[in-house]
């Protein structure tokens, strides 16, 4: 196995750790697992993700919308991305970046 595979199974392994932390109700040291994992793999786009919605649900909005903008940083062609962005910008209040993401998204998959 080469470094970059080790590299990729421990932050596979963390992250499906920090799953079943969510899994076992503890949202809040689910997140806490994960943002070690994005410390140190700034590119794991499906960790922000899921650090964005995990977030929203715990009321961190602030949290939620700058995972989510990374996630959009990470996969700028993703329409789910810029959704996922609209939905935590609104549940926090931004109304004026919710709208912006979700047209970005709607103009990813051909209908802006």
């Amino acid at each position: 196995m080469t470094d970059d595979a080790n590299v990729a199974g421990t932050r596979e392994a963390r992250y499906e750790a920090a799953e079943r932390l969510k899994a076992a109700g503890d949202l809040a040291g689910a997140v806490h697992a994960l943002e070690g994992v994005v410390a140190d793999h700034p590119d794991f786009a499906l960790a922000y993700s899921a650090l964005a919605a995990w977030c929203t649900r715990l009321e961190r909005h602030g949290d939620a919308v700058r995972h989510a903008r990374r996630v959009c940083e990470l996969e700028p062609t993703d329409p789910f991305s810029f959704t996922a962005l609209s939905v935590a910008c609104q549940r926090g209040g931004w109304i004026a970046e919710a709208e912006d993401a979700l047209a970005r998204s709607r103009m990813l998959q051909g209908g802006g």
